[in-house]
């Protein structure tokens, strides 16, 4: 395990959202319901950035060009590739559905640090 500090937690207020950098990943923090998420900020489909991503009500972040949904705590697949309509379809064949990395996270003497494991 590899926990780097990434950000001061203050920095991160109800509702925020941060992009970091560590290593070679860059790791999308938000601020969710008073809930800290580390999730990679690319989608599995075709690696296109999570941080514009609506919260659903059940928890899970959509990406906004192709409206594949992932859980946040679990990364599990929740949609895969549902737009656009009928084009979706084709588009889901480019990739097969894929979880999105999770990165286990913590708040220690003010700071948040995230483990990530290097590809």
């Amino acid at each position: 395990m590899s926990w780097t500090k990434v950000l001061a937690a203050d920095a991160l207020s109800p509702g925020a959202r941060e992009v970091v950098k560590v290593g070679n990943r860059k790791i999308l923090l938000l601020n969710h319901e008073s809930q800290l998420y580390a999730v990679d900020n690319n989608c599995p489909h075709l690696k296109l950035p999570l941080k514009s991503g609506k919260i659903t009500e059940s928890g899970a972040i959509v990406c906004t060009f192709h409206r594949s949904a992932f859980d946040l705590r679990t990364g599990e697949v929740q949609g895969w590739c549902a737009w656009p309509p009928g084009v979706g379809k084709v588009l889901s064949l480019v990739s097969q559905p894929k979880t999105l990395p999770v990165f286990p996270i913590r708040v220690e003497e003010g700071n948040i640090w995230v483990d990530v494991q290097e590809e």
